[in-house]
């Protein structure tokens, strides 16, 4: 669940919002930057969705521009649209190139003065100023992402093909018939079935148009990239455009749904082969990428198949001699965002360290590692500008528990950043946010334990507030210096709440013992961790003690159902969100099957001692003990936790007299995206805490 749930949680700053309105009339208002005045410093909820949401920077050839893009939300037309930006290296001549409402996406550089992006599944080209704007022909196939070759005469496109039998494959006749012929697992991915695949072609590219498709999988039953999150990242171009570095899973039905075995393939353009570079690494194996010079190539990959929260590791491949190393062995924390120097002496990589994501530096002869920056904010999405390491830049993205996601420049020696956009400054400058404080807290088991407290904005000392706890999820995560459209801690604060966000057992910014303390145990020392958080805080003169909630989402749901049935009187309400409530139906409904196996200490019928304690303290077989309100949320089209697991739960709280309110959304799957369905969400998520904490 962490790789591809919360994942992008930490990174929710950076989403693009898709409705069922794709296709609104022509006449409908372009949506684009709010010029709204906040009515009061106070963030709300309408605000929130005013911000623009930065994402995807793309340096260009010569490092001296930046293409980007912003996704503005329209609460009115229920949907978003996407612009594309440019903007120089040093901040200057920020200027909008795109103004339709098309939702433009996957910009890249063409050359220095050309960009390539997509929008209504097809490819298009324009100079960087947005003028010239053409359709790059050639292919019906609608593109969802693309990669053009270092010699610029190829392209690499991720298109979708139709996958499974149909009612009309047996049967002609059968045209309107509705049913799915399903004879293997893994027939659903996180919030559709899997009628078709994701597929990776690459076809020549002459700048006009494209030609020669070729399946990188032809003949092969896979998925490329691998569902239901994999993108283009997941393939990389060799600097001689001649090979193709991809990660795949290449397997079925049941030995799919209980692996996570991606590895690292080398295809040849010229003769169509592969080799599997990665062979007997049974974890996942992920985001390969070549050095410029051709000699190397890296990799994220995890040691063990079946457990998504491995620790991450920088993997290194020599095609002089064939050997792999592990460039992160002596590195405590996961590795991302890796980036290759131009020089190839070394690369640069985020990873989050005791709560907060910053950059590193390894070199690759010394294989040493390095911080760069050492602020309060996570950085992500790295580029290095220029083609030597002579005054080269990383171009990236930072964002805090206060700030939306915003792009910088930073000195890859000093740590030093310049912030070269200000997309929400126009907001920002009007609002108050709540102070974050870091404390570390002493755990039941004696250790320190990172809790960041958000504050309501204009605190008084004096006062007493109400306390929410917030519950993160993956429960392979990390509470770093994120910022949430759908879980925003300081929307929380605004409305008067102080806000407990605990690095609890099983988060991934503390070392793997830390993280892995969690497998097996979902009832027990995770649990404890959120309740030290709680009598800490109690005890400062300014908590109303009688007035904590506690809310989560996912894992997070699933910890608000534990914490229900034994919390000792320390809550006053409580609020899941796709919350997992009975394991063993879970076990046998979600879809990707490796991580309650692994986690759970294997399936429901298995004796061993993990797996029976797991399944005997399953929350659905605590609901007696519930004694306080609960509001539960769930989206219908939620594959990963069914919605069944919110009826059960809000049926048993109801059964046992419990005050009990559920919300759910037919049209939404795991998140609550749609912006109509986040005011409506956000609305009854305040009246309920407001109710029973105020």
């Amino acid at each position: 669940m962490n790789r591809y749930i919360f994942l992008l949680m930490v990174l929710a700053g950076s989403f693009a919002l898709t409705g069922c309105n794709g296709d609104a009339q022509k006449s409908a208002p372009l949506i684009g930057k709010s010029t709204a005045v906040p009515e009061s410093d106070l963030l709300s909820a309408s605000v929130l969705n005013q911000f623009g949401r930065v994402s995807d920077p793309q340096v260009s050839p010569n490092g001296e521009k930046v293409v980007y893009g912003i996704s503005y939300i329209s609460v009115e037309q229920n949907k978003s649209n996407r612009e594309l930006f440019v903007v120089n290296t040093d901040g200057s001549n920020n200027r909008q190139i795109t103004h339709t409402s098309e939702n433009e996406s996957n910009a890249r550089w063409l050359d220095n003065n050309h960009i390539l992006f997509l929008s209504k599944g097809k490819l298009w080209v324009m100079r960087a100023d947005g003028t010239g704007k053409k359709q790059i022909n050639g292919t019906e196939r609608s593109i969802s992402a693309f990669s053009l070759s270092p010699t610029g005469d190829n392209i690499l496109f991720i298109s979708s093909i139709p996958w499974g039998t149909k009612p009309t494959d047996l049967d002609p006749s059968l045209d309107k018939a509705t049913g799915r012929i399903i004879d293997d697992l893994m027939y659903r991915h996180w919030d559709c079935f899997v009628e078709e695949i994701p597929r990776s072609f690459v076809a020549s590219f002459d700048g006009t148009r494209l030609s020669n498709e070729i399946d990188l999988l032809e003949g092969q039953p896979y998925e490329l990239p691998t569902l239901p999150f994999g993108g283009i990242d997941e393939l990389s171009w060799s600097p001689d455009g001649k090979s193709i570095a991809y990660s795949c899973r290449k397997l079925t039905g049941v030995e799919y749904a209980l692996s996570t075995n991606t590895d690292i393939y080398l295809y040849n353009l010229e003769t169509g082969s592969e080799e599997n570079l990665s062979q007997g690494m049974m974890g996942y194996d992920t985001t390969p990428l070549f050095s410029p010079c051709g000699e190397y190539l890296v990799w994220n990959s995890m040691e063990r198949g079946g457990y998504e929260a491995d620790k991450n590791r920088l993997m290194l491949y020599s095609f002089r001699d064939g050997s792999i190393k592990d460039l992160t062995a002596n590195f405590r924390y996961n590795v991302n965002n890796a980036t290759w120097m131009p020089n190839s002496r070394g690369l640069y990589f985020t990873s989050c360290a005791e709560g907060v994501t910053h950059v590193f530096v390894l070199d690759l002869a010394t294989e040493k590692i390095g911080q760069i920056t050492n602020d309060l904010f996570d950085c992500g999405s790295l580029q290095v500008t220029g083609g030597s390491s002579e005054g080269e830049q990383l171009i990236g993205t930072y964002v805090s528990l206060s700030m939306p996601t915003e792009l910088v420049s930073i000195d890859p020696v000093t740590g030093a950043y310049t912030q070269l956009t200000r997309e929400n400054s126009h907001l920002l400058d009007h609002l108050t946010m709540g102070r974050v404080e870091e404390r570390w807290i002493t755990t039941t088991d004696h250790k320190k334990m990172l809790t960041w407290v958000v504050y309501p904005p204009h605190f008084d000392p004096e006062q007493k507030y109400p306390v929410v706890l917030f519950c993160t999820g993956g429960p392979q995560s990390a509470l770093s210096q994120s910022w949430s459209y759908r879980w925003c801690h300081q929307l929380i604060a605004a409305n008067g709440y102080i806000v407990l966000l605990p690095n609890r057992r099983g988060t991934t910014a503390f070392g793997q013992e830390w993280t892995e303390q969690i497998s097996g145990d979902y009832p027990g020392q995770n649990m404890q961790d959120y309740l030290s958080a709680v009598d800490h805080i109690k005890q400062e003169p300014f908590v109303n003690g009688n007035k904590i909630g506690a809310v989560g989402a996912s894992y997070g749901g699933y910890s608000i159902f534990q914490l229900a049935g034994y919390h000792k009187e320390r809550f006053a309400a409580f609020i899941a969100h796709a919350g997992i409530f009975n394991q063993e139906h879970m076990y046998m409904t979600t879809e990707e099957l490796w991580f309650p196996h692994w986690d759970n200490g294997g399936a429901p019928w298995d004796k061993n001692p993990v797996a029976t304690r797991h399944y005997a303290l399953s929350s659905h077989k605590q609901v007696q003990n519930w004694d306080r309100p609960i509001l539960i949320t769930h989206g219908e089209l939620d594959y990963r936790v069914p919605v069944d697991q919110a009826m059960a739960a809000f049926n048993a709280a109801k059964l046992n007299g419990v005050p009990a309110q559920l919300l759910l959304f037919p049209d939404e799957n795991h998140w609550i995206l749609k912006p109509q369905n986040n005011m409506l969400w956000n609305r009854v998520f305040f009246d309920f805490l407001d109710k029973y904490l105020k």
